[in-house]
């Protein structure tokens, strides 16, 4: 197991961003909580019973580990990108199956989307990540 310079930056900017996001949902407002839920709830109908706060603190935990383990040098990388590709997968659906953040073609992003659809980015990370070439 080599280290490289290019998983390593692709592991430290999605994992510092995914991990100061849930760092930042660690105090959100009811409100807040129950729109992320919302969109949640789209893609994984379970997430919709439980209580917004509760899902809000669920998020935040979730995103600090998720950016964690990502950063982690000792975590192999095919497993962080297996995670992220996890994670961004759902940040994905979310973004295709929330209403008015796509144009009529179901994938261009509306003037509103543009914040979602940047979510890409970490799929295509994940992607580079879980399928790099081993070294010998």
């Amino acid at each position: 197991m080599g280290f490289s310079i290019g998983n390593a930056a692709l592991r430290l900017v999605s994992g510092a961003f995914i991990l100061n996001s849930g760092i930042g949902k660690l105090h959100l407002e009811q409100e807040h909580a129950a729109g992320l839920q919302a969109a949640a709830a789209r893609v994984i109908p379970p997430a919709g019973t439980l209580e917004p706060d509760k899902f809000g603190k669920l998020l935040s935990a979730s995103e600090i580990g998720i950016g964690t383990l990502i950063l982690l040098p000792f975590v192999p990388t095919r497993l962080a990108g297996l995670v992220l590709g996890m994670f961004s997968g759902g940040l994905v659906a979310t973004y295709l199956k929330s209403p008015g953040m796509t144009k009529e073609d179901g994938i261009l992003p509306t003037p509103a989307g543009t914040a979602m659809a940047k979510d890409f980015w970490l799929a295509g990370i994940a992607v580079a990540l879980f399928f790099r070439r081993r070294r010998q």
